[in-house]
């Protein structure tokens, strides 16, 4: 961080640079995973297997970045791999306008390790600020440019596929990299001499409740980001476009939750922790019982708080919980952890599906929500420093 400009500036300066790069990547990364499926299904006429295929070869490349080769970069090496990956980010979705049945394979390995240097290091960076109180409201800020691009990138393709087609729009979501790609020399990386890697920061406490915390969300949200439409269209018999629209209203409540949490950060996470996976787990129980799509609807911008609510948590845990020299491995791990989950989960869901429907296949995933969230109530809940500090009835936040 630049130590000449005063504190309040600062946090200004460094809260555009974070929304704006959020807004680059998770705008043109949530495209991405969305469109290179239809894509590869409907124009390059794949099969079923080599249209998930493809899209498991994205979260691959991410996964592997992050979890051998960004724990392992200083911080000068780091910073410039970071503005590389963002002039390869834009490079390669104009090179899939020309993409074909070969190509769409190595591009989608290759986007997918952009994204695993972009991912961590943009939440590495911001959890560098100097200040506590600053960098815990500049990840809940973070947090809310993330959501502000899910509910931005989606809006813009469903208009742009009114009047493009699949091949055109990757072409059309290139300028967002651009931002990308002038935002990232403004990012900063201060130098660790003592930066830790390996297995050593795999016990660490930020980084073990982090990814308890983000389990209790990104299973079941893993499986609804690929078969939420689908099952939309097979249980209420909707079009594609009602299938969709779901997404929208939930990715706005979750907009909104986190910039509740951008205005009032929370200091004590006991209640929160406790409140957002019960309400994951009461809304995934309630599938079965869905009478119609109005209620589908309502249930879905209801688990769009939990959405909200849960990565803001699970960053500000890291934050508490590691140090400095850290803060770079645990992130990249973190991330690869989330990568892994969405290769995973949708492919153990989908083997399921067949045996015992949708709607039970949505209640099963409560089951790992709910043992996170007893092993981060037995582990954690007496820390003080990590869950914050509590008033005497315990429940201040």
């Amino acid at each position: 961080m630049n130590k000449q400009i005063p504190g309040k500036k600062l946090f200004i300066l460094y809260s555009t640079i974070l929304i704006l790069m959020a807004i680059s990547m998770r705008s043109t990364n949530n495209m991405v995973v969305t469109t290179v499926p239809l894509f590869s299904k409907y124009v390059l006429h794949f099969s079923y297997i080599a249209t998930a295929l493809v899209t498991a070869i994205i979260y691959l490349g991410t996964v592997l970045t992050t979890a051998l080769l960004n724990p392992l970069m200083n911080s000068k090496l780091r910073k410039r791999v970071f503005i590389l990956s963002n002039f390869a980010l834009t490079i390669f979705l104009i090179l899939y306008f020309i993409s074909g049945t070969i190509s769409i394979f190595i591009l989608s390995f290759a986007i997918g390790m952009a994204y695993g240097i972009i991912l961590p290091n943009i939440i590495t960076s911001a959890s560098l600020y100097p200040d506590q109180r600053g960098r815990e409201k500049l990840l809940a800020i973070y947090a809310v440019g993330l959501s502000l691009s899910l509910v931005f990138g989606p809006s813009l393709e469903t208009y742009l596929l009114t009047i493009v087609s699949y091949r055109s729009l990757f072409l059309l979501f290139a300028p967002l990299g651009i931002i990308g790609i002038v935002t990232s020399f403004f990012m900063e990386f201060p130098e660790n001499k003592k930066e830790s890697h390996g297995a050593y920061v795999w016990h660490n406490k930020g980084f073990i409740s982090s990814i308890l915390t983000i389990t209790t969300y990104n299973v079941p949200f893993a499986a609804l980001t690929v078969f939420l439409a689908i099952f939309a269209e097979t249980r209420f018999h909707v079009s594609s476009y009602m299938a969709y629209l779901p997404f929208v209203f939930f990715f706005t409540v979750s907009l909104f939750t986190r910039m509740y949490l951008s205005v009032r950060p929370v200091k004590n996470l006991r209640i929160p922790l406790i409140m957002a996976p019960g309400i994951t787990i009461i809304a995934l129980l309630l599938f079965p019982f869905l009478p119609n799509y109005t209620d589908f609807v309502v249930l879905m911008m209801v688990l769009g708080i939990p959405h909200g609510s849960i990565f803001p948590i699970a960053t500000v845990q890291i934050s508490r919980g590691t140090t400095v020299e850290e803060r770079n491995a645990v992130n990249s791990y973190y991330y690869s952890y989330n990568m892994a989950l969405f290769m995973i989960i949708p492919l153990i869901f989908a083997a399921i599906i067949p045996y015992i429907g949708f709607e039970k296949a949505f209640a099963i995933l409560v089951i790992p929500v709910v043992i996170s969230v007893i092993i981060i109530v037995k582990k954690y809940w007496k820390d003080d420093d990590l869950m914050g500090r509590r008033s005497e009835n315990g429940f201040k936040i």
